[in-house]
């Protein structure tokens, strides 16, 4: 079966304990869609407590398992809710997909004492003190698991810097400590030097605190025996670091396990390409230039050209390293990284990461379920969103799971109108794909002689025609003014 990984959640999944109980209620149904695996949300505790999305880690050894930051159950639910899902997905041969946020710590036990020099936010290789003491939240000492699992405490000597100085205002503040000179070295040059994020920004180069994170990537996955990871931030974290934790975790569980990297560089293929290099291929990164060509595309309208859609994209030089997606959770409205496809656009987008034969597509929750929300945008008013489900998403799912298979032709003559033929193989028929950002088009595309005389419906429904192909194996296939049709073999 063809790959296909959903992310299950978005940064306004409803909390109160319930989302594990629902997720496993959906694990035969995402089974029929043709769902593999699935990316499950951050599930230990935040410093948010039981409202957090999970991107504030407070400890990574309770998932939702004691009583911490107020409550016992994540957002999310408890662990034995946790593992209960991870079962109920894995059983039907779902893998599950785990979270792992090990930039940053938030919601630190207590204050500590040390010397540090804050720097400029938009250069943070550039100072704007001399080293002065400051008093900052950097002791985690987890007083409600104690050395339950691990009796690790976590003091400043383990991070590199904070954004909270008692009594200094806002500001970033760069640790002074021997386990290195300055940041981090990381791939790119913004803002001087991106390894400071937010929080408490771990310091990697702290043996101490790689044997720990060595330690509990282990323990993690023998909790729900994760089948790969999908890694937060790790723009901000040292390619050396993932290369070692990546290969002690693949060698501790003895499983080649997937990971893929949120290294977001929106139209900057060059940095995505830096940062395999440096950690060897060792993961596959979330395309984010394709997802700006696509979210381009969407609000540009016909005077988009379809046949640039893959231009400086991950999937059209790395496919083998590339997870394609339209949205996530950062790009959806009233988020930091706001870029959502226009909705007109969803199903044209969703065509081109599910339906051709590269990249690993990974497809978000409201796409398939919708969903509604409130909350602030950055002018401070309140919105309500709604986030219908995608036309056809049910379709496109079933169809990559069942014909997007074998060689591909692709027709890409027309700025406004693309199609391709997924020529199939031994096991499924194939399917031919036609869309347009403008006008109804029909398409002359060859399936191929084997095909001669056999009768193809558009599965998305949008034509009630039948197309039969002809005995040079060429037909005419249609499509609608600004959507996709997938045509299949009647059988």
């Amino acid at each position: 079966m063809n790959p296909t990984m959903l992310q299950s959640f978005h940064w306004y999944t409803p909390g109160e304990s319930t989302f594990y109980e629902e997720l496993a209620k959906r694990a035969e149904y995402l089974k029929d869609l043709g769902i593999t695996q699935v990316w499950m949300p951050p599930a230990y505790k935040s410093a948010g407590g039981g409202y957090s999305v999970g991107y504030d880690p407070y400890d990574l050894f309770d998932l939702g398992e004691f009583d911490q930051k107020g409550t016992i159950p994540t957002k999310y639910g408890s662990k034995e809710q946790y593992i209960k899902a991870c079962k109920a997905l894995q059983e039907k041969g779902i893998g599950v997909i785990a979270d792992i946020v090990i930039n940053h710590k938030a919601g630190g036990d207590e204050l500590e004492r040390f010397h540090a020099v804050k720097v400029d936010p938009s250069n943070r290789q550039q100072n704007l003190s001399e080293p002065f003491e400051i008093e900052s939240y950097t002791k985690f000492t987890f007083p409600g698991r104690g050395n339950t699992y691990s009796d690790f405490v976590w003091n400043f000597t383990c991070f590199s810097g904070v954004d909270y100085a008692e009594g200094q205002g806002d500001g970033i503040f760069q640790i002074i400590h021997d386990h290195g000179e300055g940041w981090e070295e990381v791939i790119g040059d913004e803002k001087g030097n991106y390894d400071y994020l937010m929080y408490n920004d771990i310091e990697h180069r702290n043996p101490n605190v790689r044997q720990e994170l060595n330690y509990w990537g282990k323990w993690y996955h023998d909790q729900i025996f994760f089948d790969g990871v999908r890694l937060d931030a790790v723009k901000h974290q040292s390619p050396d670091f993932y290369k070692e934790w990546l290969n002690n975790l693949r060698s501790n569980t003895g499983k080649n396990l997937f990971a893929v990297g949120e290294y977001w560089a929106p139209g900057h293929l060059p940095l995505l390409l830096d940062y395999i290099e440096a950690t060897e291929g060792c993961m596959s990164l979330f395309d984010s230039s394709l997802h700006h060509n696509i979210h381009t595309a969407s609000v540009s309208g016909e005077a988009y050209d379809l046949r640039r859609i893959f231009d400086d994209t991950l999937v059209s030089t790395l496919p083998l390293l590339s997870v394609t997606l339209t949205d996530n959770h950062d790009t959806q409205p009233l988020q930091q990284l706001e870029a959502p496809v226009e909705p007109w656009f969803k199903p044209i987008a969703y065509a081109l990461i599910l339906l051709r034969k590269d990249g690993y597509p990974c497809v978000f929750e409201p796409d398939v379920f919708g969903a509604v929300y409130k909350d602030h945008g950055k002018d401070g008013q309140e919105y309500e969103i709604f986030l219908d489900k995608v036309p056809g998403i049910e379709a496109l799912l079933r169809a990559r799971k069942d014909y997007a298979y074998g060689e591909q032709t692709d027709y890409f003559q027309d700025a406004n109108c693309l199609g391709w033929v997924r020529h199939g193989d031994k096991e499924h028929s194939g399917c031919a794909v036609v869309l347009s950002n403008k006008d109804a088009y029909q398409k002359p595309m060859e399936m191929g002689t084997l095909y001669a005389g056999k009768i193809f419906y558009d599965s998305m429904g949008h034509s009630k025609e039948k197309i039969t192909v002809g005995q040079d194996g060429w037909a005419q296939f249609s499509c609608p003014a600004g959507g996709v049709s997938v045509w299949v073999v009647q059988e």
